[in-house]
């Protein structure tokens, strides 16, 4: 498997979700109109099929180990986007994710 591939497209998974997921929220929660949910429904779409691309043929074990990916992704949007400030736990509880996406996806697995 290849690594590098693997963890650019979760990255690029995680901001065609999480951004689909803020682009509705803006649209709606914001009022900022239907175009701007329209675009979060495409992204989401987006993030559906990036998805497909990762190497492992395991639907169950890509969205697992994504969920920690995801995590970690919506507190750094949070930052970058919304000015969000994460506490000691929600770092703690990230990076808990990320050790988790690790196991999932690159551990080695005797056949």
């Amino acid at each position: 498997m290849n690594v590098a591939r693997s963890i650019v497209l979760f990255v690029l998974a995680a901001v065609a979700e999480i951004g689909g997921a803020w682009l509705i929220w803006q649209g709606v929660r914001e009022h900022r109109g239907w175009v701007w949910a329209g675009a979060g429904v495409v992204a989401l779409g987006l993030y559906g099929f990036v998805a497909t691309l990762q190497p492992d043929a395991s639907f169950g074990r890509i969205l697992a180990a994504y969920g920690g990916v995801f995590v970690a992704g919506s507190l750094l949007w949070g930052m970058a986007v919304d000015g969000f400030r994460p506490d000691r736990w929600d770092v703690a509880g990230a990076l808990v994710c990320l050790v988790g996406v690790g196991l999932i996806m690159y551990a080695p697995r005797s056949s």
